[in-house]
């Protein structure tokens, strides 16, 4: 049977490394994939090196956040044409595989006859952009798989019942836990692309009020501006104003997330509300670093209140349990490993995500 997956963006981000670790666990299972993509970034290079057939696709660029009006008129305008696109790639494929709600218009109005899924990484706020999405896959009578319930709610809706799946994210992790010795200089980061979602402006107010209590630890922001967002990149010269005379690293983006976390001793997810549950904090959990996060979105899906992290109401509280988790050293790495090895091993995210394609590949039979 055929797959095409399309991607509405070509930078790895969180979604899309999740895309490059299934794409072998489908193809073991015999599935023949083709893979389109806007532009030719990392992710459209990454995907042709690991020997899958790759095509550009006309989505974008757009604004990462809100959409300007210029935005939403190139948007309604390109859509007949992305249409097109899909309609032409789609032929001879068993399923179509959508990964990011700007590709649903587009799929909709290619009148296609095979099943299609969305995978949901994120919480899509009113406005138009959900309106179109949800009258999208009520059209195409759509497959739905989130990665939390809290973004699965959301379209449920629109969605017939059994058409709803979640299947948490998996990630790789070390093959064992390295003990890890109290350092005399700690060090907290976080880590992610820098835009205002992910908090790194409440990442550097914790720092600073930590510096005062704790003036010995030490901060990290590891990630950079991704899509090629203007804004993103506007907010990221505001973080490294914010920084100033503060005893933070910018560590840029990095290629292996663990080596970035073999360096940390606690990791701080100061996300806005409406986070998923993002990678990095499965991530942590395989390395055996514990999390303090803001109690937002579908995190406390993830994250057991003290017990593989800490799940705060404010940036206050953060930093109070941040200096807490410094002076106290209390053993939440191993229960973060335990964690990950239970509910989140890449293995488990591919087994459920392959039986869901064989399942819709199948007419929806098991």
């Amino acid at each position: 049977m055929k797959l095409l997956l399309l991607d509405q963006f070509s930078d790895p981000g969180g979604a899309q490394q999740q895309i490059l670790g299934l794409l072998p666990a489908l193809r073991e299972r015999g599935w023949e994939i083709s893979v389109g993509a806007p532009g030719h970034g990392k992710l459209f290079q990454q995907v042709r090196q690991a020997g899958f057939e790759c095509r550009e696709i006309a989505c974008g660029p757009y604004n990462s956040q809100s959409k300007s009006a210029g935005d939403l008129l190139r948007f309604l305008g390109g859509t007949p044409r992305l249409a097109r696109q899909i309609r032409t790639m789609a032929e001879g494929a068993s399923v179509i595989y959508l990964n990011g709600p700007r590709l649903l218009p587009a799929a909709a109005l290619a009148g296609l006859t095979q099943p299609v899924l969305f995978h949901a990484h994120h919480f899509l706020f009113p406005g138009p952009s959900r309106t179109l999405a949800a009258l999208s896959l009520r059209r195409m009578d759509a497959w739905v798989v989130a990665v939390c319930r809290y973004v699965a709610d959301l379209w449920r809706p629109y969605v017939r019942p059994e058409r709803v799946s979640v299947v948490y994210n998996g990630v790789d992790g070390p093959e064992l836990l390295v003990p890890r010795a109290a350092r005399e200089t700690p060090r907290v980061g976080c880590i992610g692309r820098i835009a205002p979602e992910k908090g790194q402006r409440e990442f550097l107010e914790v720092a600073a009020m930590v510096h005062r209590k704790s003036p010995q630890t030490c901060f990290a922001i590891y990630g950079d501006v991704l899509f090629g967002d203007a804004g993103a990149q506007r907010y990221a010269e505001e973080v490294r104003a914010a920084a100033v005379n503060l005893p933070v690293e910018f560590a840029g983006w990095v290629g292996d997330v663990q080596e970035a976390l073999a360096t940390l001793d606690l990791l701080l997810v100061p996300s806005d509300g409406h986070e998923a549950t993002t990678r990095v904090i499965l991530e942590a959990f395989a390395a055996g670093v514990p999390v303090v996060a803001l109690r937002a979105g579908g995190i406390p899906e993830v994250v057991d209140d003290g017990l593989n992290g800490y799940l705060t109401d404010s940036v206050g509280e953060m930093a109070e349990r941040t200096v807490e988790f410094l002076t106290e050293r209390p053993e939440l790495g191993r229960a973060a490993r335990d964690t990950w090895e239970r509910r989140f091993q890449v293995d488990r995210y591919r087994r459920e995500m392959g039986d869901l394609v064989e399942r819709m590949g199948n007419g929806g039979l098991l």
